[in-house]
């Protein structure tokens, strides 16, 4: 027999309202529990009779008989008793009885237990309470199912490669230039959108030709299995030998837990693409002894990034036409790597619907930011929701329950209409504001913005990560989906997550661990009211479960899936020097046939004097030395001869050493070291980027130094 006191939240106080007795079936596996408390929620005391029930399917006829003749036939079931398995009596019998049993949740809390769960499920009663409680109409965003074929051509156009089914609006150079850089997987995952929409489009009869699939790889494949083809599978199998190994240990670390063993780091190999990795993995024999081992979900492992001599590269740190290629990349890759795990991904499409042009509570994101940047020009994320924040950690995080405890919410209605009155002409008043209430605000910005944070495109693709195999594929595919979001919900969703950690670094007081927050912070997040589908009891328990899961991962590794792929950034080089070498062509053809029109001996001389300029140019900066510029600086310039332990911090240290009321004023955290040009737009460099490693891999580029912000 298992007892444990049963608890409910509400208000800002917490009430110990009885106990629950667990008693196990004849069976073995059939549980039962019975609770009897005074209810302190109405005026009158009351009964809660909270039961476990098995599948009548699993029961004889007599002992199903006997199993309904137990449960009382006029006991009314509220929401949240139905979600946690709980039949509620009362002496207001006003409302129906369900007759619905609570599904059985004995095999569906494969991420969390049960406990943990409770604030899940009082969270979404808020939720909905909340919601009962606004009279406003809510908006409902209509899901547009695709027709046969229109995902895939969507999915093509955001790959940057809608000419291969006929747009003539896109450059088909810039799409071949693209092809070129994929790798095996990704260009399987191509491959197969297209097949889907010529043959849709075979369908429809369309009038302009479509292209072979077959064709467009054929050139590609040819020139790479020559060049790249040993290569490849060296590196494949040296890969595959390496996740294998790490397959068999998990294998045994699973089938030999030890408690008093902290996790072991395990790496993640930004090098090589995530879906090449699983490709490898799966086609390896010896991975298959761990497949149909389940993962201990309890325990996150201690995920880590080997150091990259070439410098780790951050979100933000690229320039914006780059970006937009890892944006392109990242979706391939995506597919690619849900593909070789067998999980589908759609993203989802809604219709446009008219939604508030002003406020707060209501209004998109790049509405928000729109109005915000006319009065602080440069906002990332919405001045209210970084406000609320701060107002928090200004009451201490601390306080125990903190996101947990819910304001009281007429006082949170009050407060948020007060705030769209008074929030820009700065009347507001933030004293009176309790910490629970503006948590509450908080949360509820969050679940009121007309589209997702996380974007309807991709909330499903979100939501999914849960069905990926292992925890390293779920943090690979979490990268991938960080990369995908729109600037704007991408640096929000980044202070959101940063500040839940600052929570939870309190933990030891305000009783707010990793598993809580996430908990409490799925529901608001991931459960869209927009989003009107039908679910079944068990969809709901595997979906709070999951969704709660992805929401630790989130929070956990936040400073990895805000870390772009190395491999992504080589493919982007990769792309810029085949765009480089176009240009060249065109730039050579171009001056051919200027030497035709203009005398050849005026141009004679020209170009020797070019070659003169250029040799001279050349002899400035002597082998194994870059000079490094600094505009903003007093120092302007700098030649710096390069070495094995030669870092980008190193330089910059360099530089901010000269005495010099330009230099004094600045700190060092503000100035970093840039690549410039060559195969990349623009990169700021990690302060332990190696700089002869990097200039190996891009000898053409310019080195400047500036702050993050000019």
């Amino acid at each position: 027999m298992l007892m444990r006191p049963e608890r409910r939240w509400g208000g800002e106080a917490e009430q110990e309202l009885g106990v629950v007795v667990v008693v196990g079936g004849a069976g073995g596996g059939d549980h039962y529990a019975r609770a009897f408390t005074m209810s302190r929620w109405s005026a009158s005391p009351g009964v809660v009779l909270t039961a476990y029930h098995p599948s009548h399917g699993s029961l004889s006829s007599s002992e199903a008989a006997e199993s309904d003749a137990q449960e009382p036939a006029d006991t009314p079931a509220s929401p949240s008793s139905r979600r946690s398995g709980q039949y509620t009596m009362n002496h207001d019998n006003s409302k129906k009885p369900s007759g619905k049993p609570p599904y059985n949740r004995s095999g569906s809390q494969d991420s969390l237990d049960e406990l943990s769960m409770d604030d899940y499920w009082k969270e979404l009663e808020n939720i909905n309470e909340a919601r009962d409680n606004d009279h406003e109409e809510q908006q409902v965003v209509v899901v547009k199912e695709p027709d046969e074929g229109e995902l895939e051509e969507e999915w093509l156009k955001e790959a940057g490669l809608s000419n291969l089914f006929g747009d003539a609006s896109v450059d088909s150079q810039e799409s071949m230039v693209v092809l070129a850089t994929l790798t095996r997987t990704q260009a399987a995952a191509v491959q197969k959108r297209v097949d889907t929409v010529t043959q849709t489009m075979r369908k429809k009869n369309k009038q302009y030709h479509v292209p072979d699939v077959r064709d467009i790889f054929k050139q590609q494949n040819e020139s790479k299995e020559k060049e790249t083809g040993s290569k490849l599978q060296s590196v494949r199998t040296r890969e595959a030998q390496e996740e294998a190994k790490e397959a068999h240990s998990q294998y045994l670390d699973d089938n030999n837990p030890r408690d008093d063993v902290p996790a072991t780091e395990t790496d993640i190999n930004l090098e090589i693409s995530f879906s090449e990795q699983a490709a490898s993995l799966k086609d390896n024999p010896i991975s298959k002894v761990s497949k149909d081992n389940k993962e201990d979900d309890t325990l996150l492992p201690n995920f880590r990034l080997p150091k990259d001599k070439t410098g780790t590269t951050k979100i933000g740190a690229l320039a914006p036409q780059d970006m937009k290629k890892i944006h392109a990349l990242a979706l391939i890759e995506l597919t690619a790597l849900f593909d070789i795990l067998g999980t589908e991904l759609k993203p989802q499409k809604a219709i446009k619907s008219k939604v508030k042009e002003s406020g707060l509570f209501g209004v998109p994101l790049s509405v928000l930011l729109e109005q915000d940047q006319k009065r602080l020009p440069g906002i990332r994320v919405p001045f209210i929701f970084q406000r609320l924040i701060s107002h928090i950690e200004e009451g201490k995080l601390e306080t125990e329950g903190l996101l947990r405890i819910p304001g009281v919410a007429a006082r949170v209605k009050n407060l948020c209409q007060e705030l769209e009155a008074k929030f820009y002409e700065g009347t507001f008043c933030w004293e009176n504001v309790k910490q629970h209430d503006a948590a509450s605000l908080l949360k509820l910005f969050i679940r009121e913005l007309p589209q997702p944070l996380l974007t309807m495109e991709y909330l499903k693709a979100f939501q999914d990560v849960q069905k990926l195999p292992t925890k390293k594929h779920q943090l690979q595919a979490l990268n991938l989906l960080v990369l995908l979001l729109p600037e704007g919900n991408r640096d929000t969703l980044k202070v959101l997550l940063e500040f839940l950690q600052r929570v939870i670094d309190h933990r030891e007081k305000n009783k707010m661990n990793l598993k809580n927050v996430a908990v409490v912070m799925a529901p608001n997040l991931f459960m869209f009211h927009g989003l009107g589908s039908k679910t079944t009891e068990k969809s709901e328990f595997v979906m709070a479960a999951g969704t709660a899961s992805v929401m630790r991962f989130m929070i956990k590794f936040q400073n990895l899936l805000w870390t772009i792929p190395t491999f992504l950034v080589n493919q982007v080089r990769k792309q810029n020097a085949e765009s480089q070498k176009k240009e060249r062509k065109d730039k050579a053809m171009r001056k051919l046939l200027k030497k035709m029109a203009y005398d050849r001996e005026k141009h004679e001389k020209q170009d020797k004097s070019n070659h003169d300029v250029k040799c001279l140019n050349d002899t400035d900066v002597p082998q194994g030395v870059i000079r490094v510029q600094a505009p903003h600086l007093s120092k302007v310039s700098m030649a710096i001869q390069l070495t094995e332990e030669l870092k980008a911090g190193d330089v910059v240290a360099r530089f901010l050493s000269q005495k010099s009321g330009t230099v004094q004023a600045l700190k060092k955290e503000e100035v970093f070291l840039y690549e410039v040009g060559g195969n990349i737009g623009e990169r700021c460099l990690d302060e332990d980027t190696y700089m002869k490693d990097l200039y190996q891999l891009n000898p053409n580029a310019e080195w400047i130094i500036k702050c993050k912000n000019c």
